[in-house]
C-alpha cells in the first residue's frame, strides 16, 4: 500500500473561487515514489456555493458543516484524512513546486521531526510577490523556540502556520486546532512546539494570496480586546504542555 500525505482545506463560500488555482497547485506535486495524495476539503457551512467549485477526482473529498471557523472546519476534516501526513493549504493560497516532496523527505531524513514548515511568499492583488525577512536558517527547530520568538515580537512567529506539515497521530492527540475565531492555527503551532521537535526548509513552499475577502484583513481580526483574549489563550496552552512535559516521540514510518 502506497503511503498518503493528506492535504486538508478549509473553505467558505466567499473564498471557494480560489478552489481551482489551489488544485491546479496540487496537480502539479510530484511524490516520492510509494506515496500518494488525498485532498479533503471541508466547508465552513452548509452552501450551495461551493460544491460546484470541488474538483471531480477521486483522491478529492468533499464534505460540509455547520459554520464554525476555519479551525473547526479543518478538525471536522482529520475525520476523513486517511494518511500518515497531514498537510495544511487554505483554500486561497497555493503550493509551490516540489512543496509536498521537500515536506516527505524531511520526515524520511529526519525521523525525530514532528512536524515541518516552509517559506512563505505574499501573493498581492496587482501579481508581485513579498516576502518575509526573518525567516530562520533551514534546520530543526528545537522545542519551544517558536514560543520564545512569539512572546518576543509582538505574537509573530518565526516559521508561519499556513505551512504546516504534521504527522496525524501527534495533531490528533493535541486536539487538532483551538476553538478560536482566529489564531487557531497560530495555537497549534505553539503547541507542535512544545512538545516536539519541527524543520524549516527555506525553499519556498507556499503562495499566501493577499486579497479583500481574507479572514485576515477584517477588522474584527485586529479588535485589540479579542487579540489580547486569543494571545493569552494560546500562550497558556504552549505554556501548560511544557509543564506536562510531555515529549512526543515519532514512530518509524
Amino acid at each position: 500500500m502506497p503511503q498518503r500525505i493528506v492535504v486538508l482545506t478549509a473553505v467558505h463560500a466567499p473564498g471557494a473561487h480560489h478552489l481551482p488555482d489551489a488544485y491546479r497547485s496540487l496537480q502539479e506535486q510530484e511524490l516520492p515514489d510509494g506515496w500518494e495524495w488525498q485532498w479533503v476539503i471541508q466547508e465552513d457551512g452548509e452552501t450551495d456555493q461551493v460544491a460546484e467549485l470541488v474538483p471531480d477526482d477521486p483522491r478529492v473529498s468533499f464534505a460540509q458543516g455547520r459554520r464554525g471557523g476555519p479551525g473547526v472546519a479543518r478538525t471536522m476534516g482529520l475525520a476523513r484524512a486517511q494518511g500518515e501526513l497531514v498537510k495544511v493549504l487554505d483554500a486561497d493560497d497555493m503550493l509551490t513546486p516540489g512543496a509536498l516532496a521537500r515536506d516527505i523527505a524531511v520526515f524520511a531524513r529526519e525521523p525525530d521531526i514532528a512536524w515541518t514548515t516552509s517559506r512563505v511568499l505574499d501573493a498581492l492583488p496587482d501579481g508581485s510577490t513579498a516576502g518575509f525577512d526573518g525567516d530562520p536558517d533551514e534546520g530543526p527547530i528545537e522545542r519551544g523556540s517558536v514560543h520564545e520568538h512569539w512572546k518576543a515580537h509582538d505574537y509573530r512567529a518565526q516559521v508561519h502556520p499556513a505551512t504546516l506539515c504534521i504527522r496525524r497521530d501527534l495533531l490528533l492527540a493535541l486536539g487538532g486546532w483551538m476553538a478560536l475565531p482566529a489564531s487557531e492555527d497560530t495555537g497549534l503551532l505553539l503547541a507542535l512546539n512544545a512538545v516536539s521537535r519541527g524543520y524549516f526548509t527555506r525553499e519556498v513552499g507556499l503562495m499566501y494570496r493577499k486579497w479583500p475577502g481574507q479572514a485576515t484583513n477584517q477588522a474584527a481580526h485586529g479588535h485589540k480586546d479579542e487579540r489580547e483574549a486569543r494571545m493569552a489563550v494560546v500562550d497558556a496552552r504552549a505554556r501548560e504542555l511544557v509543564e506536562l512535559g510531555w515529549n512526543y516521540t515519532p514512530p518509524a514510518m
